[in-house]
């Protein structure tokens, strides 16, 4: 069991929303270690434009499963599971309170609510799949999902062609859509924690969203991009879905300019701020908001 001076925190919240600021200042003054819980912040081939943090935001504060991950590997709901569930043992062991910071839904909603014990999908169905996404674009998927598994297509975020592919591939691969599978969720991994949500105006947000990545341009955002196809070139990836990376690939492929794909990141990140939000406001109702201004979160 977690002690009550260990009780973990989460704070989830959209890209740009200040949680990850937070959890610095709230792990500064508590001794605790920041765990990762955003999908693209894993992979050690992106540090500016996931907002990974710094060598020093490591000094200041110990950080776990950030940059852990090769680009070139799948990286999935399940795998986080398994290496945040070995995380938090440790910490409980050496007496460090977790704070689990994030934006990625699914993975917090594993944690706390469990995760269903999907079967692997056959590399056969994962190429078949890729293949689709390389002569179609994820429409065909889409439009398969939704006349044959309704019920999944229903639940996901039908915008997102990562979860579309997954949802594909289980159905192709198990009979079964995945939202039947999820009916019987295992175990959390976590029962006992302390869960906030950053609520922040929608129009400061998406004028931060705009200034980050600009940051991220001056930072050095095309060369990592850059570096990036040289290391992966004409690979499909879940680590090529970074926010921004495929408008800075347009601008390197020269279909468009740099001012152009700016703006295209730009609207792309808003409306991916939006479907998080979406996502928190539907899955997560229960959890507190919490104000990255004014936040005050108890012991």
């Amino acid at each position: 069991m977690t002690g009550p001076g260990l009780r973990p925190i989460i704070i989830a919240g959209p890209t740009a929303s200040g949680k990850s600021a937070l959890a610095m200042s709230l792990a500064e003054e508590r001794a605790s270690c920041i765990v990762n819980a955003d999908a693209l912040q894993v992979y050690d081939c992106w540090q500016i434009l996931t907002a990974r943090p710094t060598r020093e935001d490591c000094r200041r504060v110990p950080h776990a499963l950030y940059g852990h991950v090769d680009g070139s590997r799948r990286y999935s709901v399940g795998s986080w599971l398994r290496d945040v569930e070995a995380i938090l043992a440790d910490l409980r062991a050496r007496s460090i309170r977790p704070i689990i910071v994030g934006g990625t839904g699914l993975y917090l909603t594993a944690l706390t609510e469990g995760l269903a014990d999907v079967p692997p999908v056959p590399a056969e169905i994962r190429a078949a799949s890729e293949a689709v996404l390389q002569r179609h674009g994820a429409t065909r998927l889409t439009e398969e999902l939704a006349r044959d598994d309704p019920a999944t297509f229903a639940r996901i975020d039908v915008r997102n062609p990562a979860r579309v592919q997954r949802a594909w591939e289980v159905l192709t691969a198990t009979g079964r859509g995945l939202a039947d599978w999820q009916q019987a969720p295992a175990e959390p991994v976590l029962k006992d924690w302390a869960g906030f949500v950053v609520d922040i105006d929608r129009s400061i947000l998406n004028n931060d969203i705009q200034a980050r990545f600009e940051s991220m341009i001056e930072d050095g955002a095309v060369e990592e991009c850059r570096h990036y196809r040289s290391a992966f070139s004409g690979e499909r990836l879940p680590s090529a879905r970074a926010l921004g990376a495929a408008q800075i690939f347009d601008y390197l492929d020269g279909r468009c300019d740099l001012a152009q794909a700016t703006a295209a990141a730009v609207i792309a990140t808003r409306r991916y701020a939006k479907r998080q939000r979406t996502w928190f406001r539907n899955r997560m109702a229960d959890w507190p908001r919490i104000d990255r201004g004014t936040a005050q979160i108890a012991p």
